[in-house]
């Protein structure tokens, strides 16, 4: 390689190593702080089983206002779950964990339901969010 060619190659990797540089330091600051900011503000984590004909626990207490993580394991079909006062709809694959969450404004009682058909007792398959 002439010397010419090989000075302007090493002009671009310093240049490119700088352009690397400057753009770095903004992006990972950003991501600290969501990351800080995700750790902070935990929200709180609720375990709910979905099986033929039921949910565990059927009556969930939750906050008006804050946000919580629904964390629901279908244990033996693809159940569903549906949240009608929030417009919210999830499957529930059967063995993995599918995240949902929820953040009531009010005070109440707000029903949830499963809207996939399970079987004989799919209709009795549900449950009640209590909101303080």
């Amino acid at each position: 390689m002439s010397e010419t060619r090989l000075r302007s190659t090493h002009a671009r990797r310093r240049w490119l190593k700088g352009a690397v540089a400057v753009f770095a330091v903004p992006l990972t600051a950003a991501f600290t702080a969501r990351v800080i900011a995700a750790v902070t503000e935990t929200e709180p984590v609720i375990k709910v089983i979905a099986k033929r004909f039921q949910y565990v626990p059927d009556v969930i207490a939750l906050k008006a206002g804050q946000t919580t993580l629904l964390e629901i394991t279908s244990m033996d079909f693809i159940h569903g779950m549906k949240i009608p006062d929030l417009n919210i709809r999830a499957d529930l694959p059967p063995g993995r964990v599918t995240q949902v969450r929820v953040k009531f404004d009010k005070p109440g009682s707000y029903d949830f339901l499963c809207d996939n058909f399970c079987g004989d007792g799919h209709e009795e398959m549900s449950g009640k969010f209590i909101v303080t």
